[in-house]
């Protein structure tokens, strides 16, 4: 049997793990932290499948790959939420909605009364959007620990120390820039807040020339909200413009957010390589998995099949770097 030890617990990895357990491997796991977490950027991401949407702005391959993303985290005991994207934008930014609907498939115009019948909480406030009614969400720091416990059910538990043995997966995202100099961190910030008294039920895109925000329910009147996006060497705090922006769009999208309680401010460097698609790297034993970039969760799943498919049937898979050391 084929001996394989994954470095790191975030959605690359523990994807790795379980695709690698699906064919019958049962890895080892080893991160110093023990357990998904906060280590990890995956921790503080949106959480939404939106393939199409993505394709606004991504590359054609991340469209193609990610279309079976939300199948394959609820086969492996994520809750998925498939009540599609709802893509807004004040009368003053219409220009952007129509650059939207050029830039993108997949999507049904919608006026007032559409909007309103999908979000009743909306009703009177936005004229006409786009409605991506195949997309999805999740959770994710929930389906990262539905991914944890599969695996601990089969036997694989979380090493928090240890020397890997057999192959090796370096899966350690904006960590593994040591090993791999042209991978840079792109600064995203996130808001958690709480306000009952707004019930929206699907994945929200607010568009914006400057700041494009998202919002993304998670029940129970919790939301998270995100927007932006920052070339960066590292990890940094939330800035203040940052969270008065994230708070100002939320308020334009509903003005009961004005009401919400914050939780959480996070901010993390999402691994990315100069065309911000992901690259599988070959050196000796060890196979570097890394620059999921904005799409953790809507690439992960079909960048750890290529990974398997490399490692136990010996494919030289789309995303392999062969020319890069």
């Amino acid at each position: 049997m084929t001996q394989i030890t994954i470095l790191g617990s975030g959605v690359m990895g523990l994807a790795i793990a379980s695709t690698l357990l699906d064919r019958g491997i049962t890895p080892r796991i080893i991160d110093p932290a023990g357990k998904p977490g906060a280590q990890a950027c995956s921790w503080r991401a949106g959480g939404m499948l939106a393939p199409w949407c993505e394709a606004e702005s991504a590359e054609p391959v991340v469209l193609r790959l990610g279309l079976d993303a939300a199948d394959w985290w609820q086969a492996h005991g994520a809750e998925v939420v498939r009540r599609g994207t709802l893509v807004l934008a004040p009368s003053r930014d219409r220009a952007e909605l129509d650059r939207f609907a050029r830039m993108t498939e997949a999507h049904r115009p919608v006026n007032a009364d559409a909007i309103a019948a999908l979000e009743p909480e909306l009703q009177g406030r936005f004229a006409r959007g786009l409605f991506f009614e195949s997309e999805a969400h999740l959770n994710p720091r929930a389906a990262l620990m539905a991914l944890r416990d599969r695996l601990a059910a089969a036997g694989v538990t979380i090493e928090t120390e240890g020397e890997p043995s057999g192959l090796t997966v370096d899966a350690r995202g904006f960590a593994a820039r040591d090993a791999l100099p042209d991978l840079r961190g792109v600064r995203g910030e996130m808001l958690v807040i709480r306000c009952p008294e707004v019930q929206l039920t699907r994945t929200i895109r607010l568009l914006h020339p400057r700041i494009p925000l998202y919002l993304v329910p998670r029940g129970d009147g919790v939301y998270m909200i995100g927007a932006t996006m920052l070339e960066t060497g590292g990890k940094y705090r939330v800035t203040a413009r940052s969270a008065v922006e994230m708070l100002s769009a939320a308020y334009a999208l509903h003005p009961g957010f004005a009401e919400a309680e914050i939780l959480e401010l996070g901010s993390d460097a999402r691994p990315a390589f100069p065309d911000n698609l992901p690259r599988l790297r070959r050196r000796g034993s060890t196979l570097f998995a890394n620059g999921l970039y904005r799409h953790g969760y809507l690439l992960a799943p079909a960048v750890a099949r290529m990974a398997a498919d490399h490692l136990l049937d010996g494919q030289i898979p789309e995303f392999m770097d062969e020319n890069h050391p």
